[in-house]
């Protein structure tokens, strides 16, 4: 299978590969507490995101579009801009009953982005080379949630100290911040929002 691969493909798994990273970044920094390591898996989302923007020209510059580069393509981005931001965000201190559920909502909604542009894909591009126009915000959006984060890690407003505190609701806790991965996720989904493709 590995034979198969495109370059553009091998660019994508560099995309995967720090999505992973980040996951076990975030992990690592439960367990150990130093936050160098939170910083780390923060900074390897942007670098998914330089991936994820490579691997589309690689593969119209060489002309290697494949089904199976589209469906790489996806798996590395619900790892890449939904599991780990949701991990990263869990690490920071997002760990209340209710978080957990927003946070699992929040990659839900990417998984299902993203299995519906895979669908519509050629039925939104028509006759030309590539679809024209995202219906929903695009997962790599999520950028701006490890951004969130970032400015709150090195302000040191983690854990307890995390912006807008936290509140009991019934019987679980939730932080206020969550809610920014529920905007983002229900921004994914929308079907009124179109966002012109470069």
């Amino acid at each position: 299978m590995i034979r198969d691969f495109r370059l553009a493909d091998w660019i994508t798994l560099g995309n995967a590969f720090c999505g992973i990273g980040a996951v076990f970044a975030a992990m690592r920094y439960l367990k150990e507490g130093e936050l160098r390591l939170l910083t780390l898996g923060m900074a390897l989302i942007p670098v998914a995101f330089v991936f994820d923007a490579l691997d589309g020209k690689v593969a119209r510059w060489r002309k290697t579009h494949s089904v199976l580069g589209r469906e790489l393509d996806s798996l590395a981005d619900v790892i890449s801009f939904g599991v780990a931001p949701a991990a990263l965000g869990y690490a920071c201190g997002l760990q209340g009953g209710w978080d957990w559920v927003v946070l699992s909502y929040f990659v839900c909604c990417g998984v299902s982005r993203l299995a519906r542009y895979n669908v519509t894909a050629e039925a939104l591009a028509g006759d030309a080379d590539k679809v024209a126009y995202f219906e929903g915000t695009p997962i790599p959006t999520s950028l701006a949630l490890v951004a969130v984060l970032a400015v709150a890690s090195w302000q040191d407003a983690l854990g307890p100290r995390l912006w807008l505190g936290a509140f009991d609701v019934g019987p679980w806790q939730l932080h206020p911040l969550v809610l920014m991965y529920a905007a983002s996720g229900s921004l994914m989904i929308s079907k009124s929002i179109r966002i012109p493709k470069p």
